[in-house]
C-alpha cells in the first residue's frame, strides 16, 4: 500500500519536473544553429534537446542492426552466436523433456517407449552417459539382452559411468549363471566404489558361494569399515567365515591351522554351535580337555544342542554311565527347563538304566512337545520299565507321525538342511541357518494317524485282544535316540 502510494507520488513529481524543465527551456533565449552546406537550421533549446535524444536513439538502433548483421554472418559461418545459443537451448529443452519421458516410461514398465525416448534424447543432447543407461535398462525390460550388454559396454568408456556399466554387466552374468565372471566383475565394481552396499553384499555372497573365505572376510571387514554393518553382526558373520575357513583347512590336512581358526571362530561368536563343536574337538586333540569343556558349557548356556552334548561326551568317551551322568551336570544344570536339556538328562538316565529317573527327567515333554526324539525316549522308558509291547508300539507309532523337532532351517527360504552350512543350499543366502522347528514341521507319512491300528498291531473292530500277544509282530529293534555317542538303547523281543 505505502509502496504503491510512493510510486504514484514519484511519478507525479517526475512529470512535474519534466514540465517545469520544458517551460524553462521554452522561455530561455538563444538556441542551436546547425549549418549544412548553404543551409542553416536554427533550433530553440527545447528543439535542440529533442534532436539530441533522437540522435542518440538513432545511433543505438544502428548499432543493434549492425550487431544483428554480424551475428547472422557468424551464424552462417558456423560460429557460436546468440542465434545458435537460442537454437541450442531449444534442442536442450527438447532433449531433457525426452529424457524425463524416458525415465517415466521406465518407471511405468513401458520399455519400448523408454527406448524411443532415449534415442530422441541422445539426438538432441548428445549425452551418452545419460541416455545409454536408459537405453540399457529399456533393452533389459524388453528382453533384448544383447542390446543391454552393448549399452553397458558403452558406459565403460566414461569414468563417470564405468561403475554403472560394470555392475550392469555383472547383473547380466549373474542372471546367466556365470558366477565366475560375475565374481570378477563384482571385485572390479567393489574396487571402483567400495562403499556401495549392494556391491558389497553381492561380492560377499559370491565369495562365500565359491568358498573364498579369506576374500569374504576382507569384504566383510570393508562393510564394517564403511559403516554398512553393525559390529555385533560383523563378529557373528566373521565367525561363520572363520569356521568355514577352518573346515576347508581340515580338508587340506592342516590340523594345527584349522584348530587355531576354529578357536578364533568360537572366540568371535561363542554361541555358534558348529564353531564351538569344532573348537572343542581341536582342544581335545591337543589334550586340553578343560578348555574343550569350557567352550561347550558356554555354548550350551546360549543354546542347548545335541551336537554340543555329543562333543561333551567325546571329552571322556570311555567313562561309565554313572560317571557320565555326574560329569554332564555341568550342562544339565544350565537351562534346566529347556526341552533339549531335559531330553539329554533323560538319555543319561536311560544309559544308566535308571528308568524312573528318566521318566522324571523327561516329565511332560513328550506331551507338550511331541517330537520323534521325545516320543522315542518315552518308548525306551516304557520298555525299560517292562511295559507291554502294545504300549511301546503306541509310543513308536506316535513317533512316526510326529515332528522331527528343531533342525537347521534357512530363515530366508525355510529349506531344511541335514547339517549346518554357511550358505543355504536352496536360496544361496549367507548365514541364514538357525536351529529351529520348521514353520510347517516335518510331517509324518501321509494319513499317519489313520494307520495307527496297523502300526501298533491293534485288533480290528470286533476282535478280542490276545492276552498272550501271539498275534503281535515281533519287536526287534528300538530306535536309537538322537545323541549318538551318549545313549544307544536297543531291546530284544520278549519270549
Amino acid at each position: 500500500m505505502l509502496w504503491s502510494l510512493f510510486k504514484i507520488v514519484l511519478f507525479v513529481v517526475a512529470i512535474a519536473l519534466l514540465t517545469l524543465g520544458a517551460g524553462v527551456l521554452m522561455e530561455t533565449d538563444g538556441g542551436l544553429s546547425i549549418v549544412v552546406g548553404a543551409t542553416e537550421y536554427n533550433l530553440d533549446p527545447l528543439q535542440a534537446i529533442i534532436a539530441l535524444v533522437t540522435l542518440v536513439a538513432a545511433i543505438w538502433v544502428a548499432m543493434k542492426v549492425i550487431n544483428l548483421l554480424v551475428a547472422v554472418f557468424r551464424f552462417l559461418n558456423g560460429d557460436e552466436t546468440a542465434i545458435s545459443r537460442y537454437f541450442d537451448r531449444s534442442r536442450e529443452r527438447k532433449g531433457f523433456e525426452a529424457l524425463a519421458d524416458g525415465m517415466m516410461a521406465l518407471a511405468s514398465g513401458e520399455g519400448r517407449l523408454a527406448a524411443s525416448k532415449a534415442v530422441k534424447a541422445e539426438k538432441y543432447l548428445a549425452r551418452p552417459e545419460l541416455t545409454n543407461l536408459i537405453s540399457a535398462q529399456a533393452a533389459e525390460m524388453n528382453g533384448d539382452k544383447q542390446m543391454a550388454g552393448e549399452m553397458y559396454k558403452r558406459l565403460l568408456a566414461d569414468d563417470r559411468t564405468r561403475f554403472v556399466g560394470v555392475r550392469g554387466i555383472m547383473q547380466q552374468k549373474l542372471a546367466e549363471g556365470d558366477t565366475d565372471t560375475a565374481m570378477k566383475l563384482a571385485e572390479k565394481a567393489f574396487a571402483l566404489k567400495p562403499r556401495h552396499v549392494a556391491t558389497q553384499d553381492t561380492l560377499l555372497g559370491l565369495q562365500a558361494g565359491k568358498g573364498d573365505w579369506s576374500g569374504a572376510r576382507e569384504t566383510l571387514g570393508a562393510k564394517l569399515k564403511f559403516g554398512a554393518l553393525p559390529r555385533d553382526v560383523h563378529r557373528r558373520r566373521d565367525a561363520v567365515l572363520a569356521l568355514s575357513q577352518a573346515r576347508e583347512i581340515v580338508a587340506e590336512s592342516s590340523e594345527i591351522e584349522a584348530r587355531e581358526t576354529a578357536i578364533e571362530a568360537n572366540r568371535l561368536s561363542p554361541d555358534l554351535v558348529p564353531a564351538a563343536v569344532m573348537a572343542a574337538h581341536g582342544y581335545i586333540e591337543a589334550d586340553k580337555l578343560k578348555y574343550a569343556a569350557r567352550v561347550l558349557v558356554k555354548a550350551w548356556q546360549s543354546q542347548p544342542h545335541p551336537d554340543l552334548a555329543a562333543a561333551f561326551a567325546a571329552i571322556h568317551p570311555d567313562e561309565s554311565a554313572q560317571d557320565r551322568t555326574k560329569r554332564f551336570r555341568a550342562l544339565t544344570k544350565l537351562n534346566p527347563d529347556d526341552s533339549e536339556t531335559r531330553m539329554l538328562l533323560t538319555e543319561l538316565h536311560i544309559a544308566a538304566e535308571d528308568f524312573p529317573g528318566a521318566r522324571k527327567a523327561l516329565g511332560d515333554v513328550a506331551e507338550e512337545n511331541p517330537t520323534q526324539r521325545s516320543l522315542t525316549l518315552m518308548a525306551a522308558i516304557e520298555r525299560g520299565e517292562g511295559a507291554d509291547d502294545v504300549v511301546v508300539r503306541a509310543w513308536l507309532a506316535r513317533a512316526v507321525t510326529a515332528s522331527r523337532g528343531p533342525q537347521w532351517v534357512c530363515e530366508n527360504c525355510h529349506h531344511i538342511h541335514a547339517e549346518w552350512a554357511p550358505v543355504c543350499d536352496h536360496c544361496e543366502s549367507f548365514d541364514t541357518l538357525g536351529w529351529n522347528v520348521p514353520p510347517e514341521g516335518e510331517v509324518s507319512i501321509p494319513g499317519g494317524t489313520d494307520m495307527l491300528p496297523l502300526i501298533v498291531a491293534a485288533p480290528a473292530l470286533g476282535e478280542e485282544v490276545d492276552p498272550e500277544g501271539e498275534n503281535e509282530a515281533d519287536i526287534t529293534d528300538m530306535p536309537q535316540t538322537v545323541d549318538a555317542g551318549i545313549v544307544e538303547a536297543e531291546t530284544e523281543t520278549k519270549p
